[in-house]
C-alpha cells in the first residue's frame, strides 16, 4: 500500500500548502475551503465541563453524553471530509480513499497516525484496523490541563474521526474504540476499528498480542 499512501501524501501536502489567513476579513482558507482554528482544551476539556453544568445531570452521565456527542460530531465531519477528498482526487478504490485520511488528520493537527501491519482493511465485515495516535490533541489537552490521570480513555474525537473517514471510504458502518490512552498513563493512544459487534473481540486480541 506504500505507493498509494505516497500519492495521497503528495496530494494532501499540496492541498494544505495553500493555507491563507485574511485577518482583516477574519477568514482562513485552504484550497478554497473555509477553515477555523479551535483551541484544543476548549473543545475537548472545557466543553465537557460546561455540559455538566448546563444539563444539571449527574457528572458521570453528563460526561458520557458529552463524549458521545463529540464522537458523533467528529465522525460526521470525517465522513464529509473523506467524501470531498475522494471527489477531488477522483479515486474510487477504498484503500486509496483511506490513504488520505491519516495524512490529512496529521496536517490538520489532530494527531500522527501509526497503522499496525496486523490490520485488515477489507470492504466487508471482516474489516479490522489497529492503530496508534501519537501526539493526540485530546490526550495532550487533558494531560496539560488536569495534571492527573484519567480513569478512562479520552480520545473520543480521534476515534470518531477515524471511524467516519473509514466508514465513508469503504462503504461500511465502522466504529472505533480507544483501548489504551496516554491520559490514563498508558504508553500509547491505541485504537481498534471494525463493525461494532466485533470491537470487543478486536480489543481483547490487541491488548493480548501487541507490544505495549
Amino acid at each position: 500500500m506504500e505507493p498509494i499512501f505516497e500519492q495521497a501524501e503528495k496530494y494532501v501536502k499540496k492541498y494544505f500548502a495553500s493555507y491563507q489567513a485574511n485577518h482583516e476579513a477574519g477568514t482562513i482558507t485552504i484550497s478554497g475551503e473555509r477553515y477555523i482554528l479551535v483551541r484544543a482544551k476548549s473543545l475537548r476539556v472545557d466543553f465537557s465541563r460546561h455540559l455538566v453544568k448546563s444539563l444539571g445531570l449527574p457528572d458521570r452521565m453528563s460526561k458520557e453524553l458529552g463524549d458521545r456527542l463529540l464522537y458523533i460530531l467528529a465522525k460526521s465531519i470525517a465522513r464529509e471530509d473523506a467524501r470531498q477528498f475522494a471527489a477531488e482526487q477522483k479515486v474510487e478504490d477504498p484503500i486509496a480513499k483511506l490513504a488520505a485520511g491519516p495524512i490529512s488528520f496529521n496536517y490538520a493537527g489532530w494527531a500522527f497516525v501509526k497503522i499496525f501491519p496486523e490490520s485488515r482493511p477489507t470492504p466487508d465485515k471482516k474489516y479490522f484496523l489497529v492503530y496508534d495516535h501519537p501526539y493526540s490533541f485530546e490526550a495532550d489537552a487533558y494531560i496539560s490541563s488536569r495534571g492527573q490521570k484519567s480513569a478512562k480513555p479520552v480520545c473520543v474525537m480521534n476515534a470518531g474521526y477515524s471511524a467516519g473517514w473509514c466508514s465513508e471510504s469503504f462503504g461500511l458502518e465502522l466504529e472505533a474504540r480507544e483501548i489504551m490512552c496516554q491520559a490514563k498513563g498508558d504508553p500509547a493512544c491505541r485504537f481498534v476499528m471494525g463493525v461494532e459487534e466485533k470491537l470487543d473481540q478486536y480489543e481483547k486480541w490487541a491488548l493480548k498480542n501487541l507490544k505495549k
